[in-house]
């Protein structure tokens, strides 16, 4: 039963109720409509035969049509049976209105098409011929017991009959009709399933761009925003309400109504203001016309400039790295000539002092333009990652063993801390230059007692909101990095070492962002302290 409920409710839509519900008005219109024709005059074919029975007749037929608009609102029965039962009745009280007015002669038989075709659109085409059987059976069974009562009547029988035909005619049309109404139905579900897809998939589209989308209508009211614009547009949220443009973001509203008025771009972009960052964002606007209509709405398209400079400049910067590994590729072996030359003339016996300072010289700077060769040629290998899984417990006790006896340092100067054994996601080589980058440079600025560098490796917990992290922090006692030059600490080239290439820091922040980390630095009171965040092998397993 419940399964039954479900199809019903699911095939009889509140279409079908309320168009049962206006065909209800007319049939209660109908018995009105007749009864005060017949009290206004009584000499009318209505009730001639029989007036009695025609009043009594127009006061149950009425009765009826209310007690429907009951059964209507409260949906009880279902819609076939109430269909079935208004149909049958519309038969029974037209019929025996017809019999109290002298049969098939008073036209009240013409009542039951306009009944029979409503009844089959209503229920789109579904048992429309038992509709017309019932009428053609009570109209011929009503003329057949007038001709028993009356033999000089029985020249009314084809007209009866035709009358009948007339039914199964109308309950024909009317099911092509309703037919023709089922596929307009459903060609307009179906259409309006795909608008409504269509309107979901371009609402995930806007919010997803890049760009901020604003649709503002004639009237100059928001009708459309995503996020983007709200970022770019201060952060604000609009109102529920219809939002003025004007009253959302002034200067927006104000190219706006330059462009309705002139019809022209803008030349210049807007300087917005950015949330909760100081200074301005310049942001470019694009208009189009919603359907090519100038007058109508309007798509206003905004670009953060700031944006796209960044993207040019990191396109920029990408061809200067390739551009300068070329070069650096091309100067070396010229470079290994020149170091080689002046070798060969320091062992020279007959070199006087000047001379031997001389090629000291350009020995030393020559070693420098090497090395400063060999760390721009290792750029290119930031994208060649071999991923591997790499014990820090047993990586970081080698470590220190080999860069102690390489920097010719007491071992008691580096302190490595790792609680537990743990594995993370790295490039083995990768990971030996970027280590070696910043105890190096620990080395350099720190006291080079006992303890000046500290290696500690740590463990992301949900207050970091990095679970599944680890973070190497590598801390020297030296006096710290001026607050000045902290902020070009990762540039290329940017180097406070008379010897340095200015390239060390760069380079391990590129490799490390090749395995998926970062390496920070952070500011505060020394001592100093960079970090170097890597995935844990077992979330990068799980992932």
């Amino acid at each position: 039963m419940a399964g039954a409920a479900a199809v019903s409710a699911t095939v009889y839509r509140d279409d079908f109720w309320r168009s049962l519900l206006y065909f209800n008005v007319y049939r209660g219109l109908v018995p009105v409509v007749m009864f005060a024709i017949w009290l206004l005059d009584q000499d009318l074919l209505f009730g001639r035969a029989k007036p009695q029975l025609f009043f009594w007749v127009m006061a149950l037929y009425a009765v009826f049509s209310a007690v429907a608009f009951v059964g209507i609102v409260a949906r009880r029965p279902g819609f076939e049976t109430q269909l079935t039962a208004h149909s049958l009745a519309d038969v029974l009280f037209v019929v025996l209105a017809m019999h109290a007015s002298g049969g098939i002669s008073s036209g009240l038989g013409l009542l039951l098409i306009a009944s029979q075709a409503g009844a089959a659109l209503i229920s789109r085409g579904r048992m429309m011929l038992f509709y017309a059987a019932a009428g053609s059976l009570a109209v011929l069974g009503e003329q057949a017991l007038r001709v028993l009562q009356q033999p000089d009547s029985s020249g009314q029988m084809v007209q009866a009959a035709l009358l009948s035909i007339g039914y199964f005619a109308t309950a024909f049309v009317a099911r092509s009709l309703a037919g023709y109404a089922v596929a307009s139905e459903r060609l307009a579900e179906q259409r309006g399933l795909d608008l409504a897809n269509l309107a979901e998939v371009n609402q995930l589209i806007i919010q997803d761009m890049q760009d901020g989308v604003v649709v503002v209508d004639q009237r100059g009211i928001i009708r459309q925003i995503n996020a983007r614009a709200i970022e770019l547009l201060g952060g604000r949220r609009v109102p529920e309400r219809e939002t003025p443009l004007i009253e959302y973001a002034p200067l927006l509203a104000e190219a706006h109504a330059r462009w309705q008025r002139d019809r022209q771009p803008l030349a210049r972009p807007l300087r917005l203001p950015q949330a909760g960052k100081p200074g301005l964002r310049e942001v470019g606007l694009r208009t189009v016309p919603v359907g090519g209509d100038a007058a109508g709405r309007l798509v206003l398209f905004l670009e953060d400039r700031s944006r796209i400079q960044a993207e040019a400049q990191q396109l920029k910067l990408a061809a200067l790295g390739r551009l300068t590994a070329n070069i650096a590729h091309e100067i070396r072996n010229p470079l290994s000539a020149i170091n080689h030359a002046t070798e060969l003339l320091q062992e020279s016996e007959s070199s006087n002092p000047t001379d031997v300072r001389l090629l000291q010289i350009i020995h030393d700077n020559t070693r420098r333009l090497d090395g400063m060769v060999q760390e721009v040629l290792k750029l290119n290998r930031r994208d060649r990652v071999h991923g591997e899984v790499v014990d820090l417990h047993a990586y970081l006790g080698t470590f220190a063993i080999e860069f102690c006896n390489n920097e010719r340092v007491d071992p008691s100067v580096m302190v490595v801390e790792v609680p537990d054994p743990v594995e993370v996601q790295f490039d083995r080589s990768h990971l030996n230059q970027v280590m070696w980058n910043l105890c190096r440079n620990a080395l350099r600025h720190g006291s080079q007692s006992a303890g000046s560098i500290r290696i500690v490796v740590r463990h992301g917990d949900a207050s970091d909101r990095a679970v599944g992290t680890v973070f190497v922090d590598v801390l020297d006692d030296g006096p710290g990095i001026p607050p000045s030059v902290q902020a070009q600490l990762f540039e290329p080239f940017f180097t406070t070492a008379s010897a340095g290439t200015g390239l060390g820091l760069y380079l391990a922040r590129e490799l490390a962002d090749a395995n998926g980390g970062t390496l920070e630095f952070a500011a505060g009171p020394p001592p100093t302290r960079f970090t170097l965040q890597c995935k844990s092998a077992a979330e990068s397993n799980r992932a």
